[in-house]
């Protein structure tokens, strides 16, 4: 987008995903302020806003997600967009809770995915663990899931309306049988 002219801005709580960013072609022009994206701490107002890749699920409880809406309506010029990419909750994936699937083997190592489900919260918490030859690494990975009703709530609460929900960057119908969605909220 900033190659085409496009003024962007970032936010990021990561210093290492700046610096992958900063070692992109044009990526040392883009500003990008590290800090926390329930808060957006920008200054200034926005046309767009977004939070692709179930980047809003990182925000691990409903007060910090409804932050974020809130953040980001004050951050939106009238008529400004908030744009967010995420899953649609499978809930069937889980047995009493939890899973564990083998996500690679070959000769020289094994990656597991070992979860559990927390109904209570909408949480789920994994540990991707690889074995090798050079022993055991953990990734963890703890998310918070909101079904499309309860985004839609949280944007009605922070002044924004839904202008329009896909069920992919291609604007497919969203249907109850869709597992991802594109959702565009619009600031009164």
């Amino acid at each position: 987008m900033a190659s085409r002219g496009i003024a962007v801005e970032g936010v990021d709580a990561s210093a290492a995903m700046v610096d992958r960013l900063r070692a992109k072609p044009g990526g040392d022009s883009i500003p990008v302020t590290l800090g926390d994206m329930a808060q957006v701490p920008v200054s200034g107002r926005f046309g767009l806003v977004y939070l692709v890749f179930n980047t809003l699920f990182g925000l691990l409880s409903q007060a910090r997600q409804a932050e974020c809406f809130a953040s980001v309506a004050r951050v939106l010029d009238p008529g400004g967009m908030f744009v967010i990419e995420c899953f649609v909750p499978d809930l069937t994936r889980f047995d009493h809770d939890q899973r564990v699937q083998a996500r690679s083997v070959t000769e020289e190592s094994a990656i597991i995915e070992v979860s559990v489900h927390d109904r209570v919260r909408q949480r789920v918490t994994t540990q991707m663990i690889t074995l090798d030859g050079q022993g055991t690494h953990l990734r963890p990975v703890a998310i918070r899931y909101t079904y499309p009703a309860e985004l839609d709530l949280m944007a009605a609460a922070a002044g924004l309306r839904l202008a329009g929900r896909y069920a992919g960057w291609d604007r497919r119908p969203f249907t109850s049988a869709s597992d991802g969605h594109v959702s565009v909220y619009q600031r009164a």
